[in-house]
């Protein structure tokens, strides 16, 4: 009879054991979450002071995405036995040289992504991988201070195609005029004195012209976070045809050492590309008859990609 007794108060004393424990180990959590915090907010300070001290300053990350598939006998699409496969990578890298009186800031981009859809019972199909996505762009910016926000500045500026058509358009635009930095991971450039040379071969559409160059570019690194944002625009002088946009954005945060997650994407408008993309598609001889493509009924689409996939910091 006395055990029967004791076994409520042995099960009361145990719940209350537990609750006890419970509550000291929360608020012990709640403790060393504050001093993380706290932490990491010294360590970010600590961060903006050496991105704004004088000299080098060098960083650089990435993103590779890919995926293998295959199938076979696989009925319910209308591919039943196909091999697939697509691969992505993204490089993001800076270098400058910040000093009191000027800096130089040199910035790369390169975006290539393949995909491959292999039939097999098709003999005839095109089983390699394909370039899709594929961009680079290489930036060099000088400037001499005026004020601790302003600046005097030249800018060199190099867009094209790296698996495909080769600098076939390739874009080049050099200029002058000024540069303001409102914060250290920030620069807006406006160079109204610009050419863009835009290269190209045989007879096409695509002509250099003068005009006004703006980029934004917001680059920040906060703990294992990586964000590059840049908007690069050309406003031409001779014709808005010859105007264009690109808008690319980089985000990658890092997992376990060197290995994260990471996700890029981008807009572009180019009336150039669109034109010289719908004279490539167009068929005189077509039945019923085609309109021939001019920039005056050009249908100038909003360009875009993306990519999803695990991001290493170099």
């Amino acid at each position: 009879m006395r055990k029967l007794l004791l076994l409520p108060i042995f099960f009361i004393s145990m719940v209350s054991i537990t609750a006890q424990t419970k509550e000291e180990l929360q608020a012990k959590k709640a403790e060393k979450q504050a001093e993380l915090d706290a932490v990491k907010k010294e360590v970010n300070a600590l961060q903006k002071q050496l991105d704004e001290l004088p000299g080098w300053h060098v960083n650089a990350f990435g993103i590779i995405g890919g995926s293998l598939s295959n199938f076979k006998n696989w009925y319910a699409q209308g591919t039943p036995n196909n091999a697939s496969g697509n691969f992505g990578i993204t490089f993001n890298g800076h270098a400058n040289l910040i000093e009191e009186k000027y800096f130089w800031r040199n910035a790369l981009t390169i975006k290539l992504n393949w995909v491959k859809l292999d039939d097999k019972d098709d003999p005839n199909d095109d089983d390699s991988f394909r370039p899709t996505t594929d961009v680079f762009n290489l930036s060099s910016l000088y400037g001499r201070n005026l004020s601790k926000t302003f600046a005097v500045s030249g800018l060199m500026e190099y867009r094209t195609t790296l698996l495909d058509n080769f600098n076939d358009p390739g874009y080049l635009d050099v200029g002058v005029g000024g540069t303001w930095t409102p914060i250290s991971n920030l620069i807006v450039v406006i160079h109204p004195l610009n050419y863009n040379f835009v290269f190209s071969s045989g007879e096409t559409i695509f002509e250099s012209s003068m005009g006004t160059k703006i980029v934004a570019d917001y680059t920040r690194k906060i703990g294992a976070i990586n964000f590059k944002s840049n908007v690069s625009a050309f406003v031409s002088y001779k014709s808005s045809n010859y105007s264009n946009w690109t808008w690319s954005n980089s985000f990658s945060y890092t997992l376990w050492k060197m290995i994260g997650v990471g996700f890029d994407f981008g807009l572009r408008s180019n009336k150039q590309e669109a034109l010289d993309f719908a004279l490539g598609q167009y068929d005189p001889l077509a039945v019923p008859a085609q309109t021939e493509p001019t920039f005056d009924n050009i249908d100038n689409k909003l360009q875009s990609y993306y990519t999803i996939g695990l991001s290493y910091k170099f």
